[in-house]
């Protein structure tokens, strides 16, 4: 189903396009068949990543990549997610790129979300936390004001294969924090929180979202 996602957002592209690309493996195999049709059409195309790791895997396709110098506002992009409702609210960064992630939706005029059906909720942050990526000179003022707002469960985010926690690529901390409602103030309010450099709700973002099923490609 990552496949069929992936097959529509690479027929988007354009000659000439410069496109905002976000992280993950869903964006992976979009970028593979994205660096298909710029092989086989000899298409120019120039991508904004979100990450190190997007941007070494554009380079490897052979794309243009204009990371981190380029400043104009970006027609369009898309990025996958951990988590979607229908009315097209996130929750993204799962990868930990989360901040570069929403800096790179916030530059685009359109931004598609593109996932499989099993991503498709209901009710944001059901079986899912939201990662807040925190200055960790700010761990506690910060773990105080999520359970001030209704967070019921905070987990500081600890690495694979490391000892201790995981460290952004600005040199953060990531809580993982579980709540019980998510309304539309929720990323204000987290935000809002001194020590917080931001969070993994996207509210308002998305102007499209892009699911794969069984049945075929559908959006909403």
């Amino acid at each position: 189903m990552k496949e069929l996602v992936a097959q529509e957002i690479a027929k988007r592209v354009n000659d000439g396009d410069v496109i905002g690309v976000g992280t993950g493996s869903t964006v992976d195999i979009a970028l593979q068949e994205i660096g298909r049709r710029v092989l086989q059409e000899g298409l120019s195309l120039h991508v904004v990543p979100s990450s190190y790791q997007s941007a070494w895997r554009c380079q490897e396709l052979g794309l243009k990549v204009l990371y981190p110098g380029y400043r104009d506002t970006l027609a369009w992009g898309f990025d996958g997610a951990d988590q979607v409702a229908r009315q097209r609210w996130a929750i993204k960064g799962k990868g930990g790129a989360l901040l570069q992630e929403k800096i790179l939706a916030k530059r685009c005029r359109e931004f598609v979300v593109i996932v499989d059906e099993s991503k498709v909720v209901e009710r944001l942050g059901f079986k899912c936390p939201v990662p807040v990526e925190v200055i960790p000179e700010g761990l506690s003022i910060v773990e105080s004001g999520l359970k001030a707002i209704g967070a019921v469960e905070l987990n500081i985010r600890s690495g694979s294969g490391k000892h201790g926690p995981v460290i952004t690529e600005r040199g953060n901390l990531i809580i993982d924090a579980v709540f019980s409602d998510i309304c539309e103030s929720t990323e204000h309010e987290i935000k809002g929180i001194v020590g917080v450099v931001d969070s993994g709700l996207f509210i308002g973002y998305a102007t499209e979202v892009l699911v794969a099923s069984v049945s075929g490609v559908s959006s909403f």
